[in-house]
């Protein structure tokens, strides 16, 4: 089930690469894929959703996460992956709650108001105020950052 955080990016539970065709249909450009290979048996590799996505005419990024957390790489490779996107993303995991948060993180290190990340992702169904001090961080190291170039 594909749940809408905002405009620019959704998140789901796995997906197939059967499935990659009809997301593409829906209108989303790039597919984000935060599951690592083998996490589970049976799921689909990272090497067959990608070659899914190009045959559908999206893009694909591979920025797999486990259940250790998150590193600065993975929120750097997420803000990257959702400024080049050319349109709607859609982030996927083993059921979009790692996505969510590695959005959150990502929009948190790019300037975002910390309180409409949590609000967003509430709507969508996910609660993220664990991670709350951790966006409170990183948004104040963006607003530094910009500052400083003023």
């Amino acid at each position: 089930m594909i749940r809408k955080i905002d405009e620019h990016i959704s998140v789901a539970p796995q997906i197939t690469p059967q499935e990659v065709r009809a997301i593409a249909n829906a209108g989303f450009k790039e597919i984000i894929n935060n599951r690592p290979d083998d996490e589970e048996g049976g799921q689909p590799s990272s090497a067959e959703l990608e070659a899914a996505a190009r045959a559908a005419g999206i893009g694909y990024v591979a920025i797999p996460v486990t259940h250790a957390g998150v590193s600065g790489n993975q929120i750097d490779a997420m803000a990257r992956a959702l400024e080049a996107s050319p349109g709607p993303a859609l982030a996927f995991c083993r059921s979009g709650t790692r996505s969510t948060h590695l959005w959150a993180l990502a929009r948190a290190r790019l300037g975002d108001e910390p309180a409409e990340l949590v609000a967003k992702a509430a709507h969508a169904g996910y609660d993220i105020n664990g991670i709350r001090p951790m966006l409170d961080t990183l948004a104040a190291e963006a607003a530094a950052k910009a500052a400083a170039k003023q």
